[in-house]
């Protein structure tokens, strides 16, 4: 708990943690409304995960380019500029009159979402590295009390909210706000210049961060499907009608991620990445076993098992990331965040296609796979570490 103790009480590590927390708290206001956008524009969950790949889209074409804007900008300009631009867009959704502008939009949003996912971890990669503590998994566990925030509190005000649009304004002013609030505290930090970005493709730097990035992949792929398809798993599957229940799926999931990250530093010097890795793996195949019971309970356990499974592993990947020698922390981050967050907008349009195959049960099970898969190449990479 050291690391959220120096998050709460130093103005410069909350400063970069309300990043992560804010980038959920927009993203968890919007999951609440995806059923009313299918509704809104007549699709099926095809089109739907059609349109959610056109965020992965923008976020493919951000990839390439992130890194060059961070180094232009800095890491702490490029931080609030990113989360202040996506959070104004990300009002336009709900806003779509047809589904052609609906993919449209998700395409801006899906850029700025992945230059601030990007720029935040690189920050906090920086931060670490300068300051020499351990602040990388508290501070995902912002991004997960975000969700928490967003999902959460959201999901209890929906019933009262009228107009959507208008709950998305008041969380984006909340966000802009709150941001520009704490700023300061890491607006000056530019990052390290990376000296040897010629080397940057060699093997011995290419070899660690592929076997990071395919782990990341599939879990955050994990993880954006069940930011995007939980509360409708718990509607068509578990047929949960109430609107504040069926988001119940969510909320657990996004809670135990919380608490998970939050205690996720110090075991991480005590055990190590690998180990985290691998235990968090296996915790969370157990919870997608529970989710597809598809029974009120068991499902929501499943979720939270899950989140908490879950949680420790992406922080892990980036602290790895950002310590890979002979490349730049924002480099590292951007390659394995990068394609993870690929992983993390691809994997709704994946299960909105096998859902139309089958169910959205066949979805959930083939999540199961990818962190069973998640789990055998992480055993490897261990063990090869290890001779």
């Amino acid at each position: 708990m050291n690391s959220l103790y120096l998050i709460v009480t130093k103005l410069r590590y909350f400063g970069p943690a309300w990043v992560f927390a804010s980038l959920n708290i927009m993203t968890g206001t919007w999951v609440l409304y995806i059923p009313k956008v299918r509704t809104k524009l007549s699709i099926d969950d095809a089109q739907l995960g059609i349109a959610l790949f056109c965020f992965a889209l923008g976020t493919l074409t951000m990839i390439p380019l992130s890194s060059l804007i961070i180094k232009r900008l800095g890491v702490g300009k490029a931080t609030i500029i990113g989360i202040i631009i996506f959070s104004l867009l990300f009002l336009m959704p709900l806003l779509a009159s047809t589904y052609l502008l609906l993919c449209v939009i998700l395409f801006s949003v899906g850029l700025f979402a992945c230059l601030t996912d990007v720029a935040m971890n690189a920050l906090v990669s920086e931060i670490e590295q300068e300051d020499e503590v351990h602040i990388m998994s508290a501070s995902h566990g912002f991004f997960s009390l975000g969700g928490v925030i967003g999902a959460g509190i959201g999901g209890f005000l929906i019933t009262y909210i009228e107009v959507p649009l208008m709950h998305m304004l008041w969380a984006a002013i909340f966000v802009i706000v709150t941001n520009l609030l704490v700023c300061k505290s890491y607006m000056s930090i530019k990052g390290k210049k990376d000296e040897n970005t010629k080397k940057s493709l060699n093997l011995k730097i290419v070899k660690p961060l592929l076997g990071l990035t395919i782990i990341a992949f599939l879990i955050m792929g994990s993880e954006g499907a069940i930011e995007h398809w939980s509360k409708l798993y718990m509607q068509d599957i578990v047929k949960i009608s109430s609107e504040k229940i069926s988001g119940f799926g969510f909320v657990a999931f996004s809670l135990m991620m919380t608490i998970g990250r939050f205690f996720g530093d110090a075991i991480s010097k005590n055990l190590g990445s690998f180990a985290i890795i691998i235990g968090g793996s296996s915790i969370s195949a157990l919870g997608f076993v529970a989710v597809l019971s598809s029974t009120l309970i068991f499902s929501i356990l499943g979720f939270g098992l899950i989140g908490l499974g879950f949680s420790v592993i992406i922080p892990e990947l980036f602290r790895l990331a950002g310590k890979t020698k002979g490349v730049s922390a924002a480099e590292g981050i951007s390659f394995v965040a990068g394609f993870g967050y690929l992983g993390f907008l691809v994997s709704p349009p994946f299960l909105g296609f096998l859902s139309k195959v089958e169910s959205l049960k066949l979805s959930f099970a083939a999540l199961l796979v990818a962190t069973i898969i998640a789990l055998i190449v992480t055993l490897f990479i261990s063990k090869r570490k290890s001779n």
